[in-house]
């Protein structure tokens, strides 16, 4: 329980009807992210102090002479590019993958195709960036679409494994109130499902109007994915970003998924990294 105050979880637990064991099991399976949200989108309380930390759209801010090996003249990748993070600006401390502590990491990839030439480059904060032309893609094809820049904001939050429900002490509290699936919407269920929600909103209780509730997020470092079908994070596998395609163009209903091995990430071997869209 390293991301929640153990009086707190003993508190919901008591709250849901969910068994001390049962709830210490689940509060174990926290992992935490940071959520990259737009101002509107932050409590009003924090509004008003609050500083960047990332960016959607516009064009990617590379340092001079930067070439990310798939745009022709060397612009950097051909693929839009979506969202810039600033490492500096994210609570680092509150991850559990390591990223550069400074300067940015900027994402590459497409919401509308399969994601093949996706890219992540780190660009260093000690270099001298400017905007950069997106590059024409190979063959002398279009140029590639720039999306309509917006500030984020960066609000800490949490995830949960995705398989919580077959944990040990989860199933046999779902065997002792006579349900064989834990996917059953049957009364034992119900209460570890109300329990889990609580216990992962409870980071941002306090903080109205949101209060017990994640503000709407553009994308997400770190954590556990938000999946939409099979999690891409198994297997050695974990969450470096998620990017919602409707938080950079309205129209674009897709989820595009960044994952890969924590030896790769936290050594900037960016080129191993994983993309996944799922729609």
């Amino acid at each position: 329980m390293a991301y929640v105050d153990e009086r707190n979880v003993t508190g919901l637990a008591s709250e849901c009807g969910v068994p001390a064991d049962v709830a210490t099991e689940l509060a174990g399976l926290l992992r935490p992210c940071v959520l990259l949200v737009r101002k509107a989108d932050l409590p009003d309380a924090d509004r008003e102090d609050a500083l960047p930390a990332g960016l959607t759209g516009g064009l990617p801010p590379l340092p001079g002479g930067e070439d990310g090996g798939e745009g022709d003249d060397g612009g950097g990748p051909a693929d839009p590019f979506v969202l810039a993070v600033d490492c500096a600006a994210l609570p680092r401390d509150f991850l559990d993958i390591e990223i550069p502590s400074d300067g940015q990491l900027l994402f590459f990839t497409t919401f509308e195709y399969e994601p093949e030439d996706s890219a992540v480059l780190h660009v260093p904060a000690d270099g001298s960036t400017g905007e950069r032309p997106s590059p024409e893609k190979a063959g002398g094809g279009p140029r590639t679409v720039v999306y309509e820049p917006h500030l984020l904001y960066s609000v800490p939050g949490l995830t949960i494994d995705h398989d919580w429900r077959s944990r040990d002490l989860v199933r046999t509290f779902l065997d002792g109130a006579g349900e064989s699936d834990g996917d059953d919407l049957g009364a034992g269920a119900e209460v570890l499902d109300r329990f889990v929600e609580a216990l992962v909103n409870s980071a941002h209780a306090g903080t109205p109007p949101h209060a017990g509730t994640p503000p709407h997020s553009v994308a997400q470092i770190g954590g556990f994915s938000d999946q939409w079908q099979v999690p891409p994070d198994q297997d050695g596998l974990v969450l470096l970003a998620q990017i919602f395609g409707n938080g950079v163009d309205h129209g674009l209903f897709t989820l595009n998924l960044v994952v890969g091995t924590r030896q790769d990430i936290a050594a900037g071997r960016w080129e191993n990294l994983h993309f996944e869209q799922q729609c």
